[in-house]
């Protein structure tokens, strides 16, 4: 039985504290150094540009988030390809000034590895004081009830990426990131539902490991 805390559906109200969590989440990292250089900008960047994504997640995917609002994940329902978010050149622009150029290098790299394989997408996982485990697992339930397999591409380093190994995701390929960032892209394969493709089964964690803050990031 999975004591996971339950996690609610966002609404669009919770754009801005989505938003909050990824650009708090990500900032620490070196990926984030190197998207955003200068220190006094780096969180107010950040989270504009994660307010496109999510906003455009709520149009073709989902987001969660725990109950006490510590916690997100953001995800692409990508059936099939999906638009760029409405007016997304202008908008890059205007929300990462001088550094928009090196966001569109990260998200040339990261949508050139997705798979085309129908699936649903892990863009964003953030949880900045703790509750990825919670967040992520509780989700992740959510996504299986769609019997389609999902993937992520872990920004943030290894206790990231540990979590996802433990919620049955497995290594496809490493990358390097434009900013020499090693990226592992994950696959997990669609769990077995009565009646759905028993091709696919959900690979199960062996063991519990204690929480860790965690963050993703999101590509077109």
């Amino acid at each position: 039985m999975s004591t996971a805390l339950p996690v609610v559906r966002a609404r669009w109200c919770d754009i801005g504290r989505i938003a909050d969590l990824v650009a708090e989440a990500l900032a620490p990292t070196a990926l984030a150094a190197w998207l955003v250089p200068d220190t006094s900008r780096r969180l107010p960047v950040l989270a504009a540009v994660a307010r496109i994504w999510t906003e455009h997640a709520l149009l073709f995917g989902d987001a969660f988030l725990l109950p006490d609002g510590s916690a997100t994940t953001v995800w692409f329902h990508r059936y099939r390809p999906i638009p760029s978010p409405h007016r997304y050149a202008d908008r890059l622009a205007g929300a990462a000034g001088p550094d928009e150029d090196r966001f569109r290098r990260l998200g040339a790299e990261l949508a050139a590895r997705r798979p085309a394989e129908p699936h649903n997408h892990l863009a964003l996982l953030a949880a900045p004081r703790g509750g990825a485990t919670q967040a992520l697992s509780a989700a992740q339930c959510r996504m299986d009830t769609l019997s389609l397999p999902t993937y992520a591409h872990p920004c943030a380093g290894a206790q990231e990426e540990e979590l996802l190994r433990r919620l049955g995701y497995a290594e496809q390929e490493t990358f390097a990131a434009p900013d020499g960032t090693p990226v592992r892209a994950l696959w997990r394969s669609a769990p077995f539902h009565a009646g759905g493709n028993d091709r696919w089964r959900t690979r199960r964690a062996a063991r519990r490991e204690r929480d860790h803050r965690a963050v993703g990031w999101a590509a077109r």
